[in-house]
């Protein structure tokens, strides 16, 4: 037996709006918002819900309020790809204008990736386009 990955949580000192804006990133939905979580899940994850096995669900992402900020460099962040046929240095240009921030924690000049803070300063990297 293995365990699901279920959600990560992220806190915020606004946790509606950072979920709104990771649901607007990413083309997923919020599908809870109360003044003590918001959770943003893939759409096709609420299509297939019925005939995924419990396993395969994926994981989803849950906004709970804080009151203070964000402190320091994050332990553990996100990587997102985006495909082959998709423009990379688009996706990123469209992040940045959503409010995301391109942002240096001492990746090397030959990183193939990018590494971006979202409104709240969370990190995250574009990595390189891939098939897979």
């Amino acid at each position: 037996m293995a365990l699901r990955w279920y959600s990560t949580v992220v806190e915020s000192t606004d946790h509606k709006k950072l979920a709104r804006w990771w649901a607007e990133a990413l083309g997923w939905e919020v599908i809870f918002d109360t003044d003590g979580e918001s959770v943003v899940v893939p759409p096709w994850a609420l299509e297939l819900s019925e005939s995924l096995e419990f396993h395969r669900m994926p994981p989803g992402m849950v906004f709970v309020p804080v009151e203070h900020e964000k402190a320091g460099k994050n332990r553990l962040h996100w990587d997102f790809a985006p495909h082959t046929g998709d423009d990379r240095d688009a996706e990123i240009a469209r992040l940045v204008g959503l409010g995301a921030t391109v942002i240096d924690v001492g990746q090397p000049p030959t990183a193939t990736w990018t590494v971006l803070a979202d409104p709240d300063g969370n990190e995250f990297c574009v990595l390189s386009a891939r098939e897979q």
